[in-house]
């Protein structure tokens, strides 16, 4: 039962559009899509099998009906896995944080938050609400537990949504990177030596140890009774499917682990992207320029791009690399720059200042093979080709970490 941080919610910042693999839409609560994963009707389906044998025990008198109550416990459990992922969605509005969507998933719900909180208070207070609230959640159900009869369906009911709300608030406090716990102890040891990288490496790390625990202990747990035979036999596990949950939350737990530090090691390297490191000197040519006679200014310059002028020196269009590159040279002298240009579209002018993760979200957000550069006051700089800016992006990558 992981929460938002649980598959590493520290993604590379994708495009907004959360596109067809976001699941199935379900609302827009504080403007935020929420989408259920397909995975998410697997793992229904089960707890609804598993908890209707609970129900056969506890209630028998109930009949098939126990199935129906326990399809009504997992969707109001996502209910309360979704309350957490609001939790953190509103503190990450609070503190300007966009939030690209929530997904409920697998094993709980994703918070795709698209930056880093900028001090470490902010990302204590952002990975602490989301068990906080799990933990009002159990304290409702469990005054509601007092309102009730023991014994009936509402009192199973609200018994089983306090327990696993407690379990969900539990386990996202393990201080462990992909874990809420482990975003805490990532802002503590960022707070103290003021690098936020060392806390992540430390979180990361501690986060891997957990997985490495989980894989390890909660078979040995369930098999020598020390979660107790009576809740061994509740949930109705046998040796191989304890060995199968552990696997599959250690395997959660190490690969958000991992996605985090790639995630810390990208942010640290944007900052080396800056679009005027980056961007080829280029020679302004009028539409009619012959592309041989176009390329034989560029090369007396030393330009390596050709942006299309009007009259008037107004830049219209691009000379895309790849078109020249598919013009014979004997036939250059009769083809007109026009011919192999693309017309210029705003999302195709960017400024010479964008540096880091401002650049590639200007890039991502109008996709091309070639932008036009240009200085604050509008002037050409010259031309940002996307094959140099991932480049750029590999080679930064594969440096290590400071």
């Amino acid at each position: 039962m992981a929460d938002s941080d649980a598959t590493g919610d520290e993604k590379k910042r994708p495009p907004r559009d959360p596109g067809p693999g976001g699941g199935l839409p379900m609302g827009r609560p504080f403007g935020v899509p929420v989408y259920v994963a397909p995975s998410w009707f697997l793992v229904a389906a089960l707890i609804t099998w598993v908890f209707g044998g609970q129900l056969d025990r506890i209630l028998p008198d109930l009949g098939l009906l126990r199935y129906l109550v326990a399809l009504f416990f997992a969707i109001a459990f996502y209910a309360s896995v979704l309350v957490h992922e609001l939790a953190h969605t509103v503190a990450a509005l609070r503190f300007r944080l966009p939030v690209r969507r929530i997904q409920l998933q697998f094993f709980g719900g994703v918070s795709e938050i698209e930056k880093e909180s900028e001090t470490p208070g902010r990302e204590f207070v952002l990975a602490f609400v989301g068990p906080l609230l799990s933990l009002v959640l159990a304290g409702l159900f469990y005054a509601g537990m007092q309102a009730v009869e023991p014994g009936t369906v509402p009192g199973v009911l609200l018994a089983g949504l306090m327990i696993s709300n407690l379990i969900v608030a539990a386990f996202n406090l393990l201080p462990g990177l992909p874990l809420d716990g482990g975003r805490m102890l990532r802002a503590v040891v960022w707070g103290i030596t003021g690098n936020p990288m060392t806390g992540t490496v430390a979180a990361a790390w501690v986060g891997r140890a957990l997985a490495v625990a989980v894989l390890v202990g909660l078979p040995l747990l369930t098999q020598t009774g020390f979660l107790g035979a009576e809740a061994a036999d509740t949930v109705g596990m046998d040796t191989v499917t304890d060995a199968l949950l552990a696997a599959i939350l250690a395997a959660i737990i190490w690969t958000g682990a991992g996605n985090s530090l790639r995630m810390a090691r990208l942010r640290q390297h944007l900052p080396e992207l800056r679009a005027r490191a980056l961007t080829r000197r280029a020679a302004p040519v009028e539409a009619a320029t012959p592309l041989s006679e176009a390329l034989r200014r560029a090369n007396e310059a030393g330009a390596r791009a050709l942006v299309v002028t009007d009259g008037q020196g107004n830049p219209i269009a691009l000379v895309r690399e790849s078109a020249i590159a598919a013009v014979p040279q004997h036939r250059r002298p009769w083809v007109p720059v026009s011919s192999v240009a693309q017309d210029l579209t705003d999302g195709m002018k960017v400024s010479a200042d964008l540096v880091g993760e401002e650049l590639i979200d200007t890039l991502r957000t109008a996709p091309a093979t070639e932008y036009l550069v240009l200085e604050p006051t509008g002037e050409i700089y010259g031309v940002l080709s996307a094959a140099d800016v991932e480049k750029a992006f590999v080679k930064a990558m594969a440096r290590p970490s400071a």
